[in-house]
């Protein structure tokens, strides 16, 4: 391989994991929005959106997603039983995304195994935190994307 197909090859990867994000970040709002409208939270589409946004910082986003609302639930309702409601779609949603719409994606769109994009945010975030959990998914695409353009050894 030259420099110009290693280029082409990276580059495909890291756009099909870009595209796989979109579409997780997605999903993960669409959850938020029927969520926070289920329980009422006061302008739900604007958090939903947030959540969206938020989903492209990985592990943090996920939390910074959640302030939004919980703020409000206690401002307005000033109960327990909100707030509970809350973290339950907060929890929900994080399991969710995290074991199942995560990984599916991955899988579909970057050509990622569904152990791996469990598992290597895990092991490289202990070896190298923080950069190992924010670089694992898109150098999983990348690792991928060469893996399956190997050509068997004549």
């Amino acid at each position: 391989m030259d420099f110009g197909d290693h280029v082409r090859v990276t580059g495909g990867a890291l756009k099909n994991w870009f595209i796989a994000q979109c579409q997780d970040s997605l999903a993960v709002g669409v959850l938020w929005l029927a969520g926070l409208w289920i329980i009422g939270v006061p302008w739900a589409p604007f958090w939903a959106l947030l959540a969206t946004a938020f989903q492209f910082v990985p592990h943090l986003g996920a939390v910074l997603g959640l302030i939004g609302p919980f703020f409000v639930v206690v401002i307005k309702f000033g109960d327990w039983e909100h707030i509970v409601y809350v973290l339950i779609l907060y929890a929900l949603i994080a399991v969710v995304d995290g074991f199942l719409l995560q990984p599916y994606i991955m899988k579909r769109t970057a050509k990622v195994p569904m152990w791996a994009s469990i598992f290597t945010p895990l092991v490289l975030g202990f070896l190298l935190p923080p950069w190992g959990v924010l670089l694992s998914a898109p150098l999983l695409a990348v690792l991928f994307a060469y893996k399956s353009r190997q050509s068997p050894i004549s």
